[in-house]
């Protein structure tokens, strides 16, 4: 791997933020939580399933993914982090998409969730079986949206395309 993200140490204090918030909402923990701050961030950037938020912007940026997010979105810490979540959805689902994140807002948590999403080289795949959580700063005040998946198949385009030439 290139860059360690996880040893920067906003990434480690924002992958804490993300852990605590899902553990007040979950009762249970995310990843493992051994070790100092930098050893948990490790074990979150490089878990088997993907993790990604964003802020509370007007129009939310990506401020973290995973290394398998990267890979599955097929972009660089960089990139990825400079991208517009809503972008993650085709247009045509980014309707879905922001009724989604409305409920997730409003509930504190939503479960289950599925929805297409797009690759930066326009692979699409099914997220299934998603939970979306909102942020919490210790203080309580909501910052931010994170999700969680491990469940995704790769949609094959040609099986919307006309048969019998």
């Amino acid at each position: 791997m290139a860059m360690e993200i996880w040893k920067q140490p906003e990434i480690a204090n924002w992958s804490q933020l993300l852990l605590d918030s899902y553990y007040r909402f979950f009762d249970r923990q995310l990843v493992e939580r051994e070790g100092d701050l930098e050893t948990q961030a490790k074990a979150l950037f490089l878990s088997n399933f993907v993790v990604v938020s964003h802020g509370r912007e007007e129009n939310p940026i990506l401020n973290y993914g995973n290394q398998v997010a990267l890979n599955l979105w097929e972009m660089d810490w960089h990139d990825f982090t400079r991208t517009p979540s809503r972008q993650t959805a085709e247009p045509v689902a980014q309707e879905e998409r922001q009724e989604m994140l409305a409920r997730a807002a409003n509930q504190g948590f939503i479960t289950n969730y599925q929805g297409v999403r797009i690759s930066s080289t326009g692979k699409r795949f099914l997220i299934k079986e998603g939970t979306i959580w909102n942020l919490r700063q210790p203080d309580g005040s909501i910052c931010g949206q994170a999700a969680t998946f491990s469940n995704w198949v790769f949609l094959d385009d040609r099986l919307t395309t006309k048969s019998g030439n």
